[in-house]
């Protein structure tokens, strides 16, 4: 496929679009910076600039399409993560700006040229726990995608405002259009950095209710929806299957989360941010355990 991908020069990005690019795709980086990836061709512009969104997304992947003499044609799909990524970056102001009004400008421009597969990124933070102003209890465990969300901060309900545009365009259009909560994402080298101190202090991995995802496996996830058809709108957690913990889940809950409800049987090490949804739907199979990495895990 032909994939039109913004924000891939991002911490998340850098990595998805190699594994896109591995899967025989096509990906045009659309982002502020180059990415300067084999195999993907940068272009500079702004997710804000409706103009430049719409004049991008219907253009050339590369110089090497100039020898096909086809012209300029739409992409076959769209992955928008170019975004504010997190709180505190800039004023709430700039947050929404970016967040809100870009997400709008691709999707819309999207399917306005034709193209019938989107995939967004959505976030943990719309769970309301991760920048919540004080010490807030989920509603209840495991996290899953009929959950009530009701974040606080700007920026993930810039994030929950952006599921309500992508219901809505899909509602419209018929167009799938794909949301991923994204959880907490760990490059490779960060295990080592991180892990060991939040193995010695786990209330440092409370706000993200211990979740994680491995960058790599994020690119698993983004291939397979791009290679999922017929879904309309969609949420799926995009996160590991466990913890990113060296302490069971009974322990977790107990200390952490005491008197929250737990819906379900959960097994020791599952991430309480459930991603069952992917694993059913769309097949995915996290490869990377981030206890594999961390001497002292728990791991059995």
């Amino acid at each position: 496929m032909r994939v039109f991908f913004t924000g891939g020069s991002g911490k998340a990005g850098r990595h998805v679009i190699p594994y896109l690019a591995g899967q025989g795709h096509r990906v045009l980086n659309f982002d502020k910076v180059a990415l300067n990836a084999p195999g993907c061709h940068d272009l500079l512009g702004d997710v804000c600039d409706a103009g430049q969104v719409y004049s991008a997304l219907n253009g050339h992947a590369g110089y090497d399409e100039l020898e096909g003499g086809q012209g300029a044609r739409p992409f076959d799909a769209v992955v928008h993560f170019a975004a504010v990524p997190r709180m505190l970056m800039c004023p709430d102001t700039e947050t929404w700006r970016v967040n809100v009004v870009g997400t709008y400008n691709v999707i819309e421009a999207a399917v306005k040229l034709g193209v019938r597969k989107v995939i967004i990124a959505s976030s943990e933070t719309t769970y309301g726990i991760c920048f919540s102003d004080g010490r807030t209890d989920p509603h209840q465990l495991p996290l899953t995608e009929d959950y009530d969300i009701d974040p606080m901060d700007t920026y993930g309900t810039s994030k929950k405002v952006n599921e309500v545009t992508a219901r809505s365009i899909a509602r419209r259009t018929g167009a799938d259009v794909y949301a991923l909560r994204i959880g907490n994402v760990v490059e490779p080298h960060e295990y080592a950095r991180d892990f060991p101190r939040y193995f010695a202090d786990p209330e440092l991995r409370r706000r993200n209710a211990f979740n994680y995802v491995d960058a790599r496996d994020l690119g698993q996830i983004v291939d397979l929806c791009l290679k999922t058809d017929g879904l309309g709108y969609q949420v799926f957690n995009a996160c590991n299957s466990t913890n990113g913990m060296n302490i069971p889940n009974e322990e977790i809950i107990a200390r952490y989360f005491p008197g929250v409800p737990v819906t379900r049987p959960l097994g020791p090490w599952e991430s309480l941010m459930s991603n069952d949804k992917a694993r059913e739907v769309v097949g995915s199979r996290d490869q990377q355990d981030g206890r594999d990495y961390v001497p002292g895990s728990g791991r059995s």
